[in-house]
């Protein structure tokens, strides 16, 4: 767990910290903000695009070199990007980075649900979300002081010690292993699942900047819907699928796929609206968002652990409820701003959000995998971590879409009542649509509090490691 905790923080820190640094990249650059963008863009689609078919690449060459070889990406990467020349080679080198990143969550995922016991599971799931929540936590917080202090080259160069760390643990910590071994390479089902993605990816990262009716947005929505019917059927027919999508036939992992996607959408409205607000309307610098929001990300990485050993005792219906309603609460709430709110009003609901999260966060993963098998548990993470990335990347594009468009139609109300000071039309049309949008985020969240209910507690099995361990050198000897 120490050596899947290095890894899954570094690549989390990496996509957290360049957020901020965009206006001092377009800068140094001297290039638009539009070109910059993607480097947060590209390492999304990467990580998005990469991440179906990890459950291949660790069965053929096991999940241990899967996740060193990826951190060993990661980090020399993060050396190019430090040292890249032109916006061109900084993209250039975030998407490969962004690629290797797109491996480590499903791979690290997949080793503790092949490796450890059942039983001790939960907890382990839980120390693999708190990396992946500490990482948010500090990211803006560090990135501001760096940027500040240092300079936006740091925010590469601080990867290459950790991952170093990172790689050292994992070929001294986990063992080498092969629970099963593909027969044959699905080639056709890699290029429909790679071209699905991307255009799907695109389609949403892009559709707000293109338009969501131009011919390029509707032309990609098509392609990638059609490709990826193709890539269904391709699975369900070949014998050894690349992502064995049957692992959706059981229904308490859909279920609880269906709720961590609902969950993850209601995360990025947060971490989306929140920095914007703060920064744009009440003019706080970089670094202190990142304080302001930092008490509220460590309340959530810290209830992580407790969610863990709360989970043998309650089940993860009570955990999944509660953490809903939470969130629920949290985002209506901050759906009440206005132009002159207090921070201690703002953060005191984003704790209350986050420990939400919290709660439903590793209970919706958890509860899910309890069922599958551990041969086929790569490909079912595989399958969790795609979707949370198509997900993630439809929150952010449907929120900047409801956001734009309800400043518009807040900024002509505004107009018509009379008012002619354009810096006050301004301020409360954008505040107005930041509630319009926390507003839409709270009703996603809700859809998922029934569902929880069908998601009900089940004795966790005593597993002896000597067993797991045995099976494991089992596997490295066949």
């Amino acid at each position: 767990m120490i050596a899947i905790f290095f890894g899954s923080f570094v690549s989390i820190l990496s996509m957290s910290t360049i957020n901020i640094a965009i206006p001092i990249l377009s800068q140094h650059f001297n290039t638009d903000l539009s070109k910059i963008q993607w480097t947060i863009t590209g390492f999304m689609l990467a990580s998005g695009t990469i991440a179906p078919i990890t459950g291949y690449f660790g069965e053929r060459f096991s999940y241990k070199r899967l996740y060193a070889l990826a951190l060993v990406g990661f980090t020399v990467f993060s050396f190019l990007c430090a040292i890249s020349w032109d916006a061109t080679s900084l993209i250039a080198f975030r998407i490969a980075q962004g690629a290797f990143s797109g491996l480590i969550m499903p791979a690290t995922m997949t080793i503790i649900y092949q490796v450890i016991p059942r039983d001790k599971q939960p907890v382990a799931i839980s120390l693999w979300s708190l990396s992946a929540m500490m990482a948010p936590a500090i990211g803006p917080t560090l990135s501001g002081w760096l940027l500040q202090n240092w300079s936006w080259h740091w925010l590469f160069l601080m990867n290459i010690p950790v991952g170093l760390v990172a790689i050292f643990l994992v070929l001294k910590l986990i063992p080498y292993y092969r629970l099963s071994v593909p027969k044959r390479f699905d080639l056709i089902g890699l290029l429909t699942v790679v071209v699905s993605s991307l255009s799907l990816l695109i389609a949403f990262s892009q559709g707000h900047a293109w338009g969501w009716t131009s011919g390029k947005v509707i032309g990609l929505f098509a392609l990638g819907f059609v490709v990826l019917l193709l890539f269904i059927w391709r699975e369900l027919s070949v014998e050894t699928p690349l992502l064995n999508i049957r692992v959706l036939h059981n229904s308490r992992y859909s279920l609880t796929l269906i709720i961590s996607s609902i969950v993850t959408i209601s995360l990025y409205s947060g971490t989306f609206l929140t920095p914007i607000f703060l920064q744009n309307i009440q003019h706080v610098t970089p670094l202190d968002t990142g304080l302001i929001l930092l008490p509220a990300s460590l309340a959530m990485a810290l209830c992580m652990p407790i969610v863990g050993k709360l989970y043998g005792i309650v089940g993860p219906r009570v955990l999944m409820f509660s953490g809903i309603t939470l969130i629920a609460v949290g985002t209506l709430t901050l759906s009440w701003l206005s132009v002159d709110v207090s921070r201690s009003y703002i953060l005191f609901w984003m704790i209350v959000r986050n420990i939400g999260i919290a709660l439903a966060t590793m209970p919706a993963s958890n509860a899910g995998m309890e069922q599958i098998p551990r041969t086929l548990s790569g490909h079912a993470t595989s399958i969790s971590n795609w979707v949370r990335n198509v997900f993630g990347s439809f929150a952010i594009a449907l929120f900047t879409s409801v956001l734009s468009s309800k400043t518009a139609s807040h900024t002509t109300e505004l107009v018509s009542s009379g008012i002619k000071d354009k810096v006050v039309i301004g301020s409360h049309a954008f505040t107005m649509s930041v509630n319009d949008v926390y507003l839409l985020a709270t009703l996603i969240v809700v859809v998922a509090l029934p569902l929880t209910l069908f998601i009900k507690k089940r004795p966790i099995e005593k597993e002896d490691p000597a067993a797991i361990n045995a099976m494991v050198q089992s596997s490295v000897s066949k």
